[in-house]
Parts: structure tokens; C-alpha cells; sequence
């Protein structure tokens, strides 16, 4: 997320929190009196999907009203957020929200909605970990030996992702023009494919999500840097982007959004039902076991986000003259 950071609390954002907290809106201890439905655009199973069904398990503990996930995946994980704009600003249809969503609009010359107008953000949570890694036999111990490889013979070295217009193929591409580099972009459907082709040498480099890990703590693969705003308690010794004066942190976060025009007595209510969660025991210890990064926004830091991502994803897009038309 090459853009700065806005995680520090606003003043307008702190005032917010502390309303909430403070004054109960009228009307919010009757929400929800029925179950609240929670569109997730992936396939069941995986890292996400644990995080929220655990977290369904603690809201349905505090209000006494189920949280039912419903999994939607395809269309480039646009399904859920194609189903907000339908639904009624009710409460009671909410999704996953990710920066594809965001995205999505600028990539066709036909948007089907406004990332920022036509929902309402509630609340974001956490993200991905992201990291360049290598094969050991590269020689590269060092993000900057891979660079000056890359310097040497421009164009030639390739590196993997999970897809065009992905957030770690915008962020790759932005590190690319910092150093003044070229390499080569190899799209794939997801970080076991990466893995698979850097151990048989067929690509240079991932940079993508820590299905690596595992591979990483068995020497079998290195980890140069990693794209979240902390070093990985798991694996230490990697720093960061922002160490390496990058000025960037890349976590692809995710939320929670609905439609647009919600009641703000109803997304207060969401997100402190939400902020409730996620800094349960139980999810900081979900969340601590699988190095998921804490980036908790409130709706007003959430939406002022959105605006500014929304800005960056246009840029970006534009510069790379990515498409799905």
C-alpha cells in the first residue's frame, strides 16, 4: 500500500471511536434481533475464512443472534460486493470488503459501482503477509543483491504472483520503478504455483502471500523482506520495506463493509460488535499464530482509506494500462 499510512487514529476518527463508546445510539441494543448474514467472495477453508467463522462463533456469544457466513467466490472476488449493491442498508447483509473491490471500477471502461459511494465501510481488520522470496541458489542473501541483479540483465529476471492487477503485482511494479528495474511479471492462480516454480528454478522470485513459509523454514526457499509494517515474530530476521526506506507497507488489508446509506446508529453498533472480536483472546491468538497484521480502522479512518486507496488503484492502473475488457 504505497500511499501514506493513515492507521495512526485521525482526530475525527478518535472522536468517533470514543462517541460510540460512549453514547449508545438510540435504537442500537435492539440490532440485531435476527441473523445477520456475512458474504465472504472465497472459497471455504484457508486463513480468512477461519478468522471470520471464529469470529461468528463470538457474536452469535454476545448478541445471541447467528453470524451466517455465506462463501461466494468467483468473478475475481466480486460477487459479495455485487450483492451489496442490492441488498437493503439494513444491518442485516454484510460482507468482506478487499482492495479488489476497490479496484475493480478502474479496470473497465464500464464500472458496475463507485468503490467509495456505493458502500459503507464499517470497519477494516487485518490483511495479508506478503514477502519477496528466492531460491537459495540464486546467491541473493539481500533484497538489494537481487536489485543489482536485476540492474544487470534488465528484464530477464521474472517474478510471481497471484494474478494481474493483484495488490502484490501493483506493489512489485512500484518497487520496480523506485529501484529503476525491470522484470519480468509471471501471473499465477495462486502462492503454491510460485512455490512450485522457484524450487524448479522456472522463475526468480515470488512476491506473494506466506504460503511460502513453511518451504522458507525448512531452507528450502529464502525470505529477503517482508511487506508488513513489522518484522514476522516467526521469522525475525526479514526486514521490512519500510526498514529497507521504502515508505511502504503492503497488506492488501480487508474489512468489513454493507451497502450504502446505512443508519450510522447501526454501523456504530457493527463495528463495535466487531471491534469486540477481533481483539477477543481468542482471534489476537488466531491472529498472533498465523502473523496476521493488525490493521484496524474505524468507519471515518475506513472510509477515509477507501478514498484514498480508491486514488492510488486509479494511478496505478492507469500507469500499467491493466484492463479486463
Amino acid at each position: 500500500m504505497a500511499m501514506p499510512s493513515i492507521r495512526r487514529r485521525t482526530a475525527l476518527g478518535a472522536a468517533f471511536a470514543a462517541t460510540a463508546l460512549a453514547r449508545p445510539a438510540l435504537g442500537q441494543a435492539k440490532f440485531p434481533d435476527r441473523p445477520v448474514r456475512f458474504l465472504i467472495p472465497w472459497a471455504p477453508g484457508g486463513t480468512l475464512d477461519g478468522f471470520m467463522r471464529l469470529q461468528a462463533e463470538l457474536f452469535q456469544q454476545e448478541t445471541g443472534q447467528p453470524l451466517i457466513i455465506e462463501n461466494r467466490p468467483g468473478a475475481r472476488g466480486t460477487l459479495a460486493a455485487q450483492a451489496l449493491l442490492q441488498a437493503r442498508p439494513d444491518g442485516y447483509t454484510i460482507a468482506h470488503h478487499h482492495l479488489s473491490v476497490i479496484r475493480h471500477p478502474f479496470l473497465t471502461k464500464r464500472p458496475s459501482w463507485d468503490p467509495v459511494g456505493d458502500f459503507t465501510y464499517i470497519m477494516q481488520q487485518t490483511g495479508f503477509v506478503f514477502g519477496h522470496v528466492v531460491h537459495p541458489a540464486s546467491g541473493w542473501n539481500s533484497l538489494a543483491d537481487m536489485w543489482a541483479e536485476a540492474r544487470r540483465r534488465p528484464g530477464e529476471l521474472t517474478y510471481g504472483t497471484s494474478g494481474i492487477a493483484t495488490s502484490n503485482h501493483l506493489a512489485m511494479e512500484e518497487l520496480c520503478e523506485k529501484e529503476g528495474v525491470q522484470m519480468t511479471h509471471v501471473p499465477f492462480r495462486g502462492t503454491s504455483e510460485n512455490i512450485t516454480a522457484t524450487l524448479a528454478r522456472q522463475i526468480d522470485c515470488i512476491a506473494n502471500s506466506n504460503s511460502w513459509q513453511q518451504n522458507v523454514e525448512a531452507g528450502q526457499l529464502r525470505l529477503l523482506a517482508v511487506w508488513t509494517r513489522e518484522r514476522l515474530k516467526s521469522l525475525p530476521n526479514a526486514p521490512t520495506l519500510l526498514e529497507l526506506g521504502y515508505g511502504m507497507v503492503v497488506t492488501s488489508p480487508y474489512g468489513i463493509a454493507g451497502p450504502k446509506g446505512m443508519d450510522p446508529a447501526i454501523v456504530r453498533r457493527l463495528h463495535d460488535l466487531f471491534r469486540g472480536t477481533q481483539f477477543h483472546p481468542q482471534i489476537q491468538e488466531f491472529m498472533a499464530r498465523n502473523d496476521l497484521p493488525d490493521e484496524y480502522l474505524n468507519p471515518a479512518d475506513y472510509t477515509a482509506f477507501a478514498q484514498q486507496r480508491a486514488e492510488y488503484e486509479r494511478r496505478m492502473v492507469t500507469r500499467l494500462n491493466l484492463s479486463i475488457d
